[in-house]
């Protein structure tokens, strides 16, 4: 399956922002896009009429313009769009909002029809008489969609095992989606049966963030956001698919490893800059995650 964008602008050099696309099968395609950028990030594309498009904001949104801007659709945060139009290709232009995570996922008829039984009331829109109908709907992300699209932006598996990874998150996202439709309110974690665990989970990322040089303990964490200890170790490891300071640890790298790129600046400053106290343990932690160490990195650059 094809699918080439086109990126307008000047974030097609950002160091940050990407779009990566995957074809899981010939029928089964991704693209996600990470943008935490502040500006807007453009991408266009002509849309093929063999495809049932679902598009998964789990952060930020998007806006979607079709015939030059005369028709227009938003996908709001933690919303989902689903699109098909099976009569005609439009061209369509898509402005990702600034610190946006979105998935599109494209799959053709014929396999959706594969993967669930035909004619059932799920799958109303594309059934015998409907085949030639178009169809858009547009609704709430689930908790336990949520956790789905985190795992795949996180993608805790490399090499040849990543497409089976993402290809099981897909059919867990495509379940969870027509589950929805039927009306059941089942969670994929205990711990995340509301809304509201949801949200105080993302909370404690976000304060690890902002205060990664000087982090909270767990307990101290826990307090802040208003859970046990227990229920935001078993929460954040259900959302991200790592620990709480694993998490941690891995962003404070990321953030070395874009300051080494970005900025004239020395090992030990960098260290620091990120909450290191002991330059040494630095060098340790950034060859083990990137398998060299910041000076070789320097050089190799």
């Amino acid at each position: 399956m094809e699918l080439n964008f086109e990126i307008l602008g000047p974030e097609i050099n950002t160091r940050k922002s990407w779009v990566e696309h995957t074809a899981l099968s010939p029928d089964i395609a991704i693209v996600k896009v990470n943008h935490p950028e502040e500006e807007v990030l453009r991408l266009r594309r002509e849309i093929d009429q063999s495809l049932i498009q679902f598009y998964f904001a789990y952060e930020g949104g998007a806006e979607f313009s079709f015939h030059g801007g005369a028709y227009k659709l938003n996908l709001k945060s933690e919303h989902n769009l689903l699109f098909y139009n099976p009569i005609q290709a439009l061209p369509m232009d898509i402005e990702v909002a600034p610190k946006s995570k979105i998935l599109f996922l494209y799959v053709t008829v014929e396999r959706l029809h594969r993967m669930f039984v035909e004619g059932s009331k799920e799958l109303a829109f594309i059934n015998p008489e409907n085949v030639d109908k178009k169809f858009y709907s547009e609704s709430k992300l689930e908790p336990a969609t949520m956790v789905a699209l985190s795992q795949i932006f996180q993608t805790p598996v490399n090499g040849p095992a990543q497409g089976i990874f993402e290809k099981s998150k897909v059919f867990e996202i495509l379940a969870w989606f027509f589950n929805r439709r039927e009306g059941t309110d089942t969670e994929a974690c205990p711990f995340l049966e509301n809304e509201d665990n949801v949200q105080k989970i993302r909370l404690a990322k976000k304060i690890l963030i902002e205060r990664m040089t000087d982090p909270p303990t767990i307990p101290e964490l826990a307090k802040e956001v208003g859970l046990n200890e227990y229920r935001l170790k078993e929460g954040f490891k259900n959302i991200y698919s790592t620990t709480v300071f694993k998490y941690l640890n891995d962003y404070r790298l990321d953030v070395a490893r874009q300051a080494l790129d970005e900025n004239d600046m020395k090992v030990n400053e960098v260290a620091y800059q990120i909450g290191y106290t002991n330059p040494s343990h630095f060098i340790a932690a950034f060859r083990k995650k990137f398998g060299v160490t910041p000076k070789k990195y320097l050089m190799n650059r």
